[in-house]
């Protein structure tokens, strides 16, 4: 679900960026293997670091092939490429930002492979390389697809439908064959267009050779049923959880986990707000985003949930291969912190503000990151007053800088600073541009 963008341009004009949303980080992703790199998603494109946070350089929508009020799924490769959904197929960086090209943009029309100019609506990388992508296509077959070669080639798994949406695709980490995917169905047969709205959940554990439609007994479903997989256990393939958006009226959501790879579900976590985010941590916890609901944490693998009373109002989350959570925070009151990172999942600390943004990423004239996003750059520099990192800048009297893991700039984490009026009104409109980014 999302908020219609123009009520918030509305009610917050000052506040809003040239799309018409104010400016806010709404995900966090990770390079495999760096422990070093943060990949942020906002409402105003993509921010890039490489050193813990310090240093935050951004990538603007025209550069990565979108615009308006949508929001990318994006993925990160062992190489460091960058992939991102659209409505017109999945765009690729391999150059660190600079260029971004569509997939399959140079296979023949007719390739049951090609995947350029479909709207894919879901992305996940598996624990041995392979890109996977299901496409949620209007008025044409939709299908989902693997590719093997880093999202070069595609090539469709056996789940073509006229009918289906595919909304979510997931890859357990400890089994790359095991592969969990929801659809969501308007009318279940073309024939039968007053059909009521159906969901499906295909589970495959050979690579998409085979695939079987699990039962959903006991899932509770909202009038207009999503559901999405929003994780697979980290040592346990047989370990899932269903998000069923929606179902727990007026506003909430529902959380289910299966210990038998989806042949039978319990009920996790019914929230009272949507469900913005969940994170899997390595050592089996739960961490659970929702939209002015609070964050909610569990120790015991998804049986029992607990608020985190400490954190940030979280609207993203998700833990690096160091072990450390990132999430994303307000950058005006009352947090301070647009992305913030935990280590005992109990005290959070500030990583980065938007005052502290660096610039564009830094690529060789001609290229859509140097013309198009450094032609932009000035204005989003002035809206934010942003300055640069302070981490690297040295004090007054020359002391030298102490060093910091996990991002060591800091404009202040308990004024509000930067935009300064603009951020007080910007605050008004948080609430009402954090949605589920589906």
């Amino acid at each position: 679900m999302r908020t219609i963008p123009l009520v918030a341009a509305l009610l917050c004009p000052a506040a809003a960026l040239a799309n018409g949303r104010a400016p806010l980080t709404n995900g966090v992703h990770f390079r495999p293997g760096d422990i070093h790199s943060l990949y942020v998603a906002t409402t105003f494109g993509l921010l890039i670091s490489h050193d813990d946070g310090c240093t935050f350089r951004w990538v603007c929508e025209d550069n990565i092939g979108y615009g308006g009020t949508f929001d990318p799924k994006y993925r990160i490769a062992q190489d460091g490429a960058i992939f991102a959904t659209t409505f017109t197929g999945l765009r690729v960086s391999r150059d660190g930002g600079c260029t971004f090209t569509t997939a399959t943009a140079d296979q023949p029309a007719d390739d049951p492979g090609r995947i350029a100019g479909s709207w894919i609506d879901a992305i996940d990388i598996g624990p041995t390389g392979e890109v996977w992508v299901a496409t949620a296509n209007a008025g044409k077959p939709n299908n989902v697809f693997r590719s093997t070669d880093n999202g070069v080639t595609f090539e469709p798994r056996g789940l073509p439908s006229p009918t289906i949406w595919w909304k979510s695709v997931a890859i357990a980490p400890a089994r790359a064959q095991r592969i969990y995917a929801t659809g969501y169905e308007v009318a279940p047969t073309t024939a039968n267009a007053a059909a009521l709205p159906t969901v499906h959940l295909e589970i495959t554990d050979d690579d998409g050779a085979t695939w079987a439609e699990a039962p959903l007994t006991g899932v509770v479903l909202a009038a207009m049923p999503q559901i999405y997989v929003v994780g697979v256990d980290h040592t346990n393939p047989d370990l899932v959880y269903l998000a069923s958006s929606g179902a727990n009226p007026p506003s909430g959501d529902r959380l289910y986990r299966s210990i038998d790879g989806g042949a039978t579900w319990s009920e996790a976590l019914a929230t009272t707000a949507p469900i913005l985010d969940v994170a899997l941590e390595q050592a089996g916890g739960v961490l659970v985003a929702t939209l002015g609901g609070g964050s909610l944490r569990s120790d015991d693998r998804g049986a029992t949930f607990a608020p985190m009373a400490s954190s940030p109002q979280l609207a993203c989350v998700g833990q690096r291969d160091d072990g450390a959570v990132y999430g994303c925070g307000a950058n005006w009151q009352p947090d301070f912190e647009a992305v913030a990172r935990s280590t005992d999942g109990t005290t959070w600390d500030k990583v980065f503000r938007f005052v502290e943004l660096a610039g564009p990423v830094e690529c060789a004239t001609g290229t859509p990151e140097h013309d198009t996003c450094g032609g932009q750059w000035p204005a989003l520099q002035a809206q934010f007053g942003a300055t640069g990192p302070t981490c690297n800048a040295p004090p007054a009297d020359d002391t030298p800088v102490p060093k910091r893991s996990g991002g060591c700039c800091d404009a202040g984490a308990t004024t509000a600073g930067g935009l300064g009026a603009i951020g007080a009104i910007a605050l008004g409109c948080a609430a009402l541009l954090l949605r589920r980014r589906r």
